[in-house]
């Protein structure tokens, strides 16, 4: 079992995120939270899951000098990837209708990439699932920015929420990745961190 190889160990999340605390918490994964600022820019010629790898790592690098021998960090990111463009966090009410509107009628990939850094190694996984929205009318995206506010959410939009019951036809790949993380491959990474 996982929790018995983690008696030596402490796992630092470094993300905010409710949703990820909470998958980490169903695992019976014990972690301490901890978020540093990070300006979250990427280069511009990086695509799909170059810039998840880029930003998880990224964010990694604001620790990288104060980890202890059993530490293992874990920093991660989730874009929404549409029509060739990097979808993040809607900025306001008018982009997450915006990104909405734009994903209505079409499929699209969520990318998630997580990496997992200590004092003697990094790893990075990424996980990429394709979703597949309806068509959605202009009332129905705005009843739910307008009551969900979504603004916390790559996309605009979360799958386990009003928008992802009524919208979403199907999915190819990890549903647990398009509401953050990937918990399969988390969990699979860590065991064989730990056993080395």
């Amino acid at each position: 079992m996982l929790k018995d190889l983690l008696i030596d160990h402490e796992i630092i999340l470094a993300s905010g995120s409710p949703r990820r605390q909470k998958f980490f918490e169903e695992l019976e994964i014990p972690v301490t939270i901890a978020v540093r600022p990070v300006e979250e820019v990427y280069p511009e010629n990086l695509k799909e899951e170059e810039i998840t790898d880029y930003l998880a790592a990224l964010k990694a690098e604001a620790f990288k000098n104060d980890l202890k021998q059993n530490q293992i960090l874990i920093t991660s990111d989730t874009i929404v990837y549409n029509n060739e463009t990097a979808l993040g966090k809607p900025a306001d009410h008018e982009e997450a209708v915006q990104m909405i509107s734009s994903l209505s009628g079409k499929e699209h990939d969520v990318i998630t990439s997580v990496c997992f850094t200590s004092t003697s190694s990094r790893k990075i996984l990424n996980h990429k699932t394709r979703v597949f929205f309806s068509e959605l009318s202009q009332d129905e995206i705005e009843y739910y920015v307008s009551n969900y506010k979504p603004f916390d959410k790559a996309g605009g939009y979360a799958i386990q929420e009003w928008i992802g019951l009524i919208g979403i036809e199907k999915i190819e790949g990890s549903y647990f990745n398009v509401v953050g993380l990937p918990t399969y491959e988390v969990y699979k990474t860590l065991k064989e961190m730990l056993k080395v």
